[in-house]
């Protein structure tokens, strides 16, 4: 990021949480450190380099929280959980960083929000797996996106209505935590509304030929391909889909995509009639959001996708509640982010005190065709928008 002086933004850049009792509670005046620990390197590395540019952003905008100044680091997990953990103790015992922000793959989230709540920091994500706020939830983990539940929730149900036609479906998992979340999800949907799930194909988490999983959904003649896959993954298979001529002979859905980047990657061509689920669009008319397309443009001249937009609102939620809190310290923070209502980026958002999960949209988009885009960004139509969670008490979270 080429530094710039963003600091006329900030007064406009804070969130209007209504919380109630604030402690002064200083420990030092020393910098206040963020980490944006994602894959820097590897299949999901562009969504890292998104992540870190959204942490930046939110640091740089602010630039001191309490009379301390605010700084940002790196942390490259190469998308491997024990490297994200190693990394991520490291920049908390040699480098202060006691605020993560990432975890694109849900493996390396579970494994650093465990270690930041042994160690004493916190840990903010946008990764889906349920278990995150579910089964493995602690103290120290806090969760902005949605989890898989709701976004199949929020995607695979609305196409229904849409297309009730469509009967048959069959699905591609990437074989870890975040796709068997995504699976179950979408199994319960397909069993529920009397579908016929005639078969999945799992991958590994290095996989780039999805030739061999396609000849199987073509065999299997499905009315619709569910795509459980993210990032350069699932658009490795779009355009492995596309060239096959799938397109021509069932419906395409994504149940989890990576926004602008993932569509800016395709083309128009290849995203035309496919229904991506999506966290975060850019035109959503929000007042925060209209902050970050000021503050991003600004900074880098470009128009936020989802893993930057993840990572800026989830660094400004945790400056707010520094802010709120009065302190830096990790139980003052976590106090002051339980049961917060806010404005965030999709309207009206708030963390639920039982699990740590924030309550919010997620979005139904639907491919453009390049001649109907207004503008280089255009190529989504939204087709609906909604919020599906679990219950705090079928989470399985207990917060210790």
């Amino acid at each position: 990021m080429h530094r710039r002086d963003l600091l006329k933004f900030a007064a406009a850049s804070g969130l209007a949480w209504p919380l109630a009792g604030s402690r002064l509670v200083l420990a030092n005046n020393g910098p206040i450190v963020f980490a944006s620990y994602a894959p820097m390197s590897g299949a999901f590395a562009a969504n890292g380099k998104f992540n870190d540019m959204g942490v930046q952003l939110s640091v740089q905008t602010h630039g001191t929280v309490l009379g301390r100044e605010l700084r940002s680091i790196t942390i490259d997990t190469e998308g491997k959980p024990a490297t994200a953990v190693r990394r991520a103790q490291e920049a908390f015992e040699q480098r202060d960083a006691r605020f993560m922000v990432g975890g694109i793959l849900s493996s390396e989230a579970l494994a650093v929000g465990a270690e930041m709540h042994r160690l004493g920091g916190i840990m903010m994500t946008s990764a889906g797996a349920d278990e995150i706020t579910g089964t493995d939830c602690n103290r120290a983990t806090f969760r902005w996106s949605v989890p898989t539940f709701g976004a199949v929730e929020q995607t695979v149900r609305p196409v229904l209505e849409r297309h009730p036609d469509a009967k048959r479906w069959y699905t591609i998992t990437p074989q870890y935590v975040f796709g068997d979340g995504l699976l179950s999800a979408a199994e319960n949907i397909f069993k529920e509304e009397g579908l016929e799930h005639v078969g999945n194909s799992y991958h590994s988490l290095t996989e780039r030929e999805f030739s061999g999983y396609l000849a199987n959904a073509m065999a299997a003649k499905p009315d619709a391909l569910l795509l459980l896959n993210f990032g350069a993954q699932c658009s490795d298979t779009i355009r492995q889909a596309v060239s096959f001529g799938l397109k021509n002979n069932m419906l395409i859905v994504v149940a989890w995509s990576s926004g602008l980047e993932q569509f800016e990657s395709l083309g128009a061509d290849l995203c035309e009639d496919i229904y991506f689920g999506a966290q975060y669009w850019h035109t959503v008319d929000t007042p925060v959001n209209q902050r970050l397309l000021e503050t991003c443009r600004e900074a880098f001249d470009i128009t936020p996708n989802y893993s930057l937009a993840s990572a800026w609102q989830g660094t400004e939620i945790l400056i707010e509640a520094i802010r709120r809190a009065e302190s830096a310290d990790q139980a003052a923070v976590i106090a002051a982010l339980e049961g917060a209502e806010f404005d965030g980026l999709t309207g009206a958002e708030s963390m639920r005190a039982a699990d740590h999960q924030t309550l919010k949209d997620y979005y139904l988009l639907k491919g453009k065709a390049k001649s109907a885009m207004e503008d280089a960004d255009d190529y989504m139509d939204v087709i609906s928008s909604g919020k599906s969670f679990l219950a705090p008490e079928d989470t399985g979270c207990t917060l210790a």
